[in-house]
């Protein structure tokens, strides 16, 4: 029996053993899969037909001919066939369909969402953990409508992209 590796099942070399390089080939194309993975598309039940060597996707759930068995798994063509990697948690694949990353979390795979703390640009943080949400004005001595108006619109804008409490 081959051992594998713990995260993408990667055929180890065993001591004495024959033919060592149809395992390590093996555990080659399925790096080449993994690492840095990029795929055509993600979800899709079928394989394609017209597949070209190195030509990656993410299987649905509910996969069918060649693919069976592998759902949610990366499913690459290569020179001998189908390849599948089982993605751990935490994968991230860039998927050209929709240019956007895909993450495997918790059994699925989640689209264009980036978990971060904060985003910096050049140095510089633009955006940092929500903040509570701001009172809306009203009331008081003078009463400006187009202030208000303006006011008003900013912190819609900051609600909409979530940096503020609705």
């Amino acid at each position: 029996m081959t051992e594998m590796t713990s995260r993408f099942a990667l055929p180890l070399l065993q001591p004495g053993q024959a033919q060592k390089e149809l395992h390590h080939n093996e555990a080659l194309t399925l790096l080449d899969l993994a690492v840095h993975a990029t795929v055509k598309s993600a979800g899709i039940n079928a394989p394609p037909a017209n597949a070209l060597i190195g030509d990656c996707w993410v299987v649905g759930t509910d996969p069918e001919g060649a693919w069976s068995g592998h759902a949610r798994e990366i499913a690459g063509w290569t020179g001998g066939g189908w390849r599948f990697v089982s993605p751990p948690d935490g994968m991230v694949a860039w998927c050209v369909a929709d240019a956007l990353w895909v993450q495997y979390n918790g059994g699925t795979w989640v689209r264009g969402q980036i978990a971060a703390n904060s985003l910096w640009i050049n140095g510089m943080q633009v955006v940092g953990a929500r903040r509570p949400a701001i009172a809306q004005s009203g009331g008081g001595a003078t009463v400006d409508a187009e202030a208000r108006s303006t006011i008003s619109a900013i912190i819609a804008a900051l609600q909409a992209h979530g940096l503020i409490g609705a």
